[in-house]
């Protein structure tokens, strides 16, 4: 007798019946979509709510890691765009990651919230981690490669997109 795990079992699920590997692949991104919403909720919380990062200048401010990054980064002229209102640039990032992490979190605009992670990871890794040595010591390079099968995939599951997907194909 052999003992194992069955790779043929099925159930079903809203009617249709799925074996495990389907049910996998189906819910794969959650998990993902989880940890990067709660992430960029709390990033964009954590700047909102630290008034020495809302600041052009003292220590912790936005203005002084944007100045302290200016000559390693990889587009110096981003840098200096941030520079022209440290305290601006500053609210846009946190308001942006916590649009993005709202967005990804409940799923709505999905594909568009994770775009816009995506590019927010981009602009950190060209600015801020760029002159991290070796390359994969900088987290903003893996949180651009995370939010790309979100864009690629958007969010099937339990997301209000969905939910607003199935509304709209009940009323055809």
């Amino acid at each position: 007798m052999t003992h194992g795990y069955r790779t043929d079992s099925y159930g079903t699920m809203g009617g249709e019946r799925h074996g495990w590997k389907e049910l996998a692949t189906k819910y794969a991104l959650v998990p993902l979509r989880i940890f990067l919403g709660v992430t960029f909720i709390y990033a964009g919380l954590d700047k909102l709510t630290d008034s020495a990062f809302m600041s052009a200048n003292g220590t912790g401010s936005v203005g002084e890691l944007m100045r302290g990054v200016r000559d390693s980064s990889a587009i110096p002229a981003l840098v200096d765009l941030s520079l022209k209102s440290p305290e601006g640039f500053g609210y846009a990032i946190a308001i942006g990651e916590l649009a993005v992490g709202l967005g990804t979190l409940v799923g709505l605009l999905a594909r568009l919230a994770a775009l816009g992670g995506a590019l927010i990871s981009l602009s950190l890794w060209l600015t801020v981690s760029w002159q991290s040595d070796p390359y994969y010591y900088g987290n903003d390079l893996a949180y651009l490669m995370a939010w790309l099968p979100l864009v690629l995939a958007g969010a099937s599951v339990f997301s209000l997109d969905a939910a607003l997907a199935d509304r709209r194909r009940r009323m055809r």
